[in-house]
């Protein structure tokens, strides 16, 4: 393992079993997550970018190993954790976390603020008891609460202080890794720009690495360092930030990127790109490249030949015949 990795995929795949017959050829599967290669470096935000259906989550809760796996092999901070069971997994599980989408969901309705962010803290048993109110108040701290929230229940409070709830209780623990799965976007604008400043601040003070899975180009520029973009659950565009958004390659993310709201007439700005059809079923795929059946420059090569994720710039790779 690359000494500045803290997560290595490698070929991960990711099927549910859709249809079942006795003869494997009838077998159905959904390839929700289909060979994946991706590595995140330590205390950087990896953006993960795509369409709804296109495996993001999926690939988020792979990682962290609260799905199966299919193939392929995951190594976090040196470990090769691809086979390990529930048991073996529960050390680790203080240093990987998840945000997920919609704070009201994740909380328990029936727990106190201060319940909700001492669970870890009892689960894995952190410090002592008599510790505990302290820990909680500083994490709330940290995250812009005050002392006052400390007794409410989720439905006392709007959703940006929920939201907060939940990232201090990924926080107190003192983790390294933390998925955050579409984690703003069920925000008002206003609160969304608070929560993703906090985000921000926090990977700088604690070092925090982040797998930011998100629909929304606009947060991904806002507080990524470098992007991947995935269609039908394949990478198939993978650069640093400003080189992604200024130099696109592939025509899936030039369609993405010209589709983000502008305030003011760009002259620098090409025409927005609309995509014809759907997405395709990832229990059927296309044959070749996924995105030919909605891609302008395809030909018979595109259709026909399976194309891999290369380098066609320096750091900066594409899976197109034509990047």
């Amino acid at each position: 393992m690359d000494s500045e990795n803290l997560v290595e995929m490698k070929n991960i795949k990711k099927y549910y079993l859709v249809k079942n017959s006795v003869y494997s050829e009838k077998r159905k599967y959904l390839k929700a997550v289909d060979n994946v290669s991706l590595n995140i470096r330590k205390q950087e935000v990896l953006g993960l970018v795509g369409e709804s259906g296109c495996g993001k989550s999926t690939l988020g809760h792979t990682v962290l190993r609260l799905n199966g796996i299919t193939a392929g092999s995951i190594v976090f901070d040196g470990e090769d954790i691809t086979h390990y069971s529930g048991r073996k997994m529960r050390p680790l599980r203080e240093k990987m976390q998840i945000i997920f989408q919609d704070p009201y969901a994740s909380l328990d309705p029936r727990m106190t603020v201060y319940q909700t962010i001492a669970a870890p803290l009892k689960a894995f048993k952190v410090g002592k008891k008599d510790e505990y109110y302290t820990r909680v108040k500083n994490a709330m701290s940290v995250v812009g609460l005050g002392e006052q929230y400390m007794h409410k229940y989720p439905h006392e409070m709007s959703g940006g202080q929920r939201q907060r709830v939940v990232i201090a209780r990924s926080l107190i623990i003192n983790p390294k890794f933390i998925v955050c799965d579409e984690s703003v976007s069920a925000l008002d604008v206003s609160v969304r720009s608070q929560v993703l400043n906090l985000m921000k601040d926090i990977k700088e003070k604690y070092g925090i690495t982040y797998l930011f899975i998100s629909h929304d180009l606009a947060v991904i520029r806002y507080l990524c360092d470098r992007v991947a973009v995935m269609y039908l659950g394949k990478i198939v565009e993978l650069a640093d930030k400003d080189e992604l958004f200024n130099n696109p390659r592939h025509p899936y993310t030039k369609a993405l990127l010209s589709a983000i709201p502008v305030a003011k007439v760009d002259k620098n700005k090409g025409s927005r790109i609309i995509l014809s059809g759907d997405l395709p079923s990832p229990v059927n795929p296309p044959s070749g490249c996924g995105f030919h059946t909605r891609c302008t420059q395809c030909t018979e090569k595109c259709v026909s030949g399976e194309v891999e994720l290369r380098e066609v710039l320096p750091r900066h790779f594409a899976a197109c015949h034509f990047a």
